[in-house]
C-alpha cells in the first residue's frame, strides 16, 4: 500500500468535483451553460468537474448561485478546505523553522485518546530521547530548513511527551526491527535510545512491538504513519505531510496496522531484540 500525496489528495479532489457535477446536472445545465452563467471560459467548468483544475471558494459560490444550490455552499467550501489541507509540502510547513512545525501538531495530540504509531524508518517522536531527537531534527534542518531553531524544536517535542503519563490515553507503537539497528548520532546516542525503548513497554498504558526481520513476511514494510483515535491518519512522505480523513482510506491504514501488529513481538521477546541491537553496537 504505497500511498502518495497524489493518490490520496487527488481522490479527495475528484469526490468534490463529482459533487459539483451532480449539482450542475440536477440543475439541468450543460457545462458550457454553467460557465456562461458564471462568466468563465467555456472549458473551466469541465476542468473543475474532471478535477484538472481545483476550484476556489469563490468558484464554488458562483457554481451554487448559478445552479440554485446556495444551501450547499458552506458544506462544499468546507470540503474544499479539507482537500487543500490534505497534503502540505515540508518547505511550506517549515519555512519559518522547525519549532512551529512541532507546535502545529500539539492540538491534535492533546485531544487524542488512542494513539497508534507504525515506523519503518525512525523511532516515533513520542518515545525518542532528547539526544536522538536532536540528531533527527538537526538532519532535517541541514537538508531543507534555512532557519536554525533546532534546540527550540527539540524542547517542544520533549515537552509533548508528557501525554505518555496522563490517564485516559493509550499508546501502541510498532517499529520495524531495522529501526533498532539503523540510527542517528552514533553508538552513544543509539545506546541511550535503545535503553529508553526497553523501558517504554513497562508503562501501563503503552504497548511496544517490534516487527522482526525475517525472509518470509506476509506483509511488507510501508511508510510510517500515525492513527489518532479513529481518524485522522498522518503520513510523513519524502516530499511532505499527508493527512488522511476519508473513512475508506483510514480503514485501510487501520487494517494494515492490525496486520503488522499481528506480526510483531512484545514484552520479553521485543526486549530481547532491543538487547541484541544494543550488543551489536559493541
Amino acid at each position: 500500500m504505497a500511498v502518495s500525496a497524489s493518490s490520496s489528495a487527488q481522490a479527495a479532489r475528484q469526490i468534490l468535483a463529482d459533487r459539483l457535477g451532480e449539482i450542475r446536472r440536477d440543475a439541468g445545465l450543460t457545462g458550457q451553460q454553467l460557465a456562461r452563467a458564471c462568466g468563465w471560459h467555456p472549458s473551466k467548468s469541465s476542468r473543475i468537474e474532471n478535477a484538472k483544475t481545483s476550484p476556489s471558494a469563490d468558484d464554488i459560490r458562483a457554481w451554487c448561485a448559478a445552479t440554485g444550490a446556495e444551501d450547499q455552499v458552506d458544506d462544499l467550501v468546507e470540503s474544499l478546505r479539507a482537500v487543500e489541507g490534505m497534503f502540505i509540502e515540508w518547505r511550506r510547513m517549515e519555512r519559518t523553522g522547525l519549532r512551529r512545525a512541532q507546535e502545529a501538531v500539539l492540538p491534535l495530540f492533546e485531544r487524542t485518546r488512542r494513539f497508534r504509531s507504525y515506523s519503518s524508518w525512525l523511532v516515533p517522536g513520542l518515545i525518542q530521547t532528547r539526544a536522538y531527537t536532536s540528531q533527527v531534527l538537526r538532519a532535517v534542518q541541514r537538508r531543507r530548513v534555512p532557519v536554525d531553531d533546532v534546540e527550540e524544536a527539540v524542547q517542544v517535542r520533549m515537552e509533548r511527551q508528557h501525554i505518555l503519563y496522563e490517564q485516559g490515553r493509550t499508546f501502541a507503537f510498532l517499529v520495524e526491527e531495522s529501526v533498532l539497528r539503523t540510527g542517528m548520532g552514533g553508538r552513544e546516542v543509539m545506546a541511550g535510545q535503545l535503553d529508553r525503548l526497553r523501558d517504554v513497554g513497562s508503562l501501563p498504558n503503552v504497548s511496544f512491538g517490534v516487527v522482526p526481520m525475517r525472509p518470509d513476511r506476509l506483509c511488507m514494510p510501508v511508510e510510517g504513519f500515525w492513527i489518532y483515535d479513529n481518524a485522522p491518519v498522518n503520513v510523513e512522505l519524502v516530499s511532505g505531510y499527508l493527512t488522511i480523513t476519508q473513512p475508506r482510506e483510514v480503514a485501510e491504514y487501520a487494517r494494515r496496522y492490525a496486520e503488522l501488529a499481528e506480526m510483531a513481538v512484545y514484552g520479553p521477546r521485543a526486549r530481547a531484540l532491543i538487547s541484541a541491537a544494543l550488543s551489536a553496537l559493541g
